[in-house]
Parts: structure tokens; sequence; C-alpha cells
């Protein structure tokens, strides 16, 4: 038997530290967390994608009382940004939360394991690593791709 580790790499930062890309990208999803419905779990998520084309999609959870028919952020935006431009590719993600008690989080909330899958699907389709930015109340995490946040992705049939 062999042993192996995983790692995810990823760099901490702050807002400052940010290309004007990847500020804007966490100032949609910062923003996009006020138009999340969450009226059950009170976690209000937002994400914002930006595409080859020079356009940025944002998206924000949907709670649903019949769980789990809402959808996260990320889905939100994701499945939006290939359905209104099928031809343009993902090169950024950023995500930010705010949970129950309306603050945004200490640490960065990650993506869950659906999200990190349709993501992946996406990066695939990119041909590239899509970079992703967690947003936390005071920390960015910088991961350099999806597919570090699910190293054991299913791609192939």
């Amino acid at each position: 038997m062999k042993a192996l580790d995983v790692t995810t790499p990823y760099q901490i930062t702050d807002y400052n530290e940010l290309s004007p890309l990847q500020q804007k990208l966490v100032d949609e999803a910062k923003d996009a967390t006020f138009r999340a419905y969450a009226p059950y779990s009170k976690f209000k998520v937002g994400a914002a994608i930006a595409l080859d084309n020079g356009e940025i999609i944002v998206g924000s959870n949907q709670e649903n009382a019949a769980y789990p028919s809402g959808t996260c952020a990320e889905r939100s935006a994701c499945y939006y940004a290939h359905a209104r431009y099928p031809e343009a590719k993902f090169t950024a993600i950023a995500v930010a939360a705010r949970g129950t008690d309306d603050r945004w989080l200490t640490v960065p909330a990650s993506p869950c394991g659906a999200c990190r899958q349709a993501l992946v699907e996406y990066e695939t389709l990119a041909g590239h690593n899509v970079e992703v930015l967690l947003v936390g109340e005071k920390d960015i995490y910088i991961i350099p791709s999806v597919r570090a946040l699910l190293p054991f992705a299913f791609t192939e049939f």
C-alpha cells in the first residue's frame, strides 16, 4: 500500500492587495448576498463569476420550503453564466457569505460539494484553471483553481 497526501494550495490576502478585477469580483459577490433569499437558514451567500468576454455574472442562494429545492449562489451564477453566454469561458469566481447574525464571516465559506462539482465542469469546459476567491470579513483566500478544492472530481465516465 502506498500512502499519499492531497494538499490545497492557497494564499491569504486582503482586499487592497487584489487586482482591480479581483476587487470587482469581491464587491459583486458581497453585493449579491443582499439579494439572497434565505428565510430558513439565514445564511446569505453571493457569487460573482468573471467570463473571458469581460462580463461578470452574479448569483445568490435561493432557498425553498421544499428543501432541497433551492440552489446555492455558486450554481445560480454558473448556470446563468453559461445559459446567457454559452461560448464564454469562466476565468475566476468570488464567493462571499454573511452568517445568521448578518455579519461577514470571519473565516471565508467554501463552496459545498455539489457546487464544487458543478464548477469543475465549467473549469474543464474552459480548458484552464479558474481562480477562486473566498471572501471573509478581513481575509480573502485565493485558490488557483476549482479543481484544487475538489482533487478527486468526477470528470470522466
